[in-house]
């Protein structure tokens, strides 16, 4: 079971995030690596909302792969290459999107200075359990 919360005894989060994500009993946990903006195809999507909406639908894929969905995230990792504003509010809300009605699992944002190649602009990397 998995149980994602914000105890009232730390900082509420800026954003729509859980600040714990716990996982008791005996689980499966799922460790899903990096995840680009890259379509199945081979291609790279444009832009950074187009490139995050593909790095995420990626980590659908991937919880599928394993019989697992959303509900099952307990944290997610997400690295921008462009510090500013609006990026970080192209994040923000194309995360929420993605997330929709479900708990938010924990998050952390990283902004760094460049990913594997110079035309990915945002990478996604993510925990699951159940």
């Amino acid at each position: 079971m998995i149980r994602l919360w914000t105890p009232s005894t730390m900082p509420q989060p800026a954003s729509r995030y859980s600040q714990l994500a716990l996982a008791e009993g005996a689980t499966r946990r799922l460790e899903i690596s990096g995840q680009v903006g890259i379509h199945p195809d081979g291609t790279i999507a444009t832009g950074l909302a187009a490139q995050l909406d593909t790095a995420l639908a990626n980590v659908d894929h991937a919880l599928a792969a394993a019989g697992m969905t959303r509900a099952n995230l307990m944290k997610i990792t997400v690295y921008l290459t462009e510090n500013t504003t609006e990026a970080v509010t192209t994040y923000r809300t194309r995360r929420d999107l993605w997330v929709g009605a479900t708990t938010p699992p924990a998050a952390t944002l990283l902004i760094v200075a460049g990913l594997a190649s110079p035309t990915l602009l945002v990478e996604v990397d993510a925990i699951a359990a159940g």
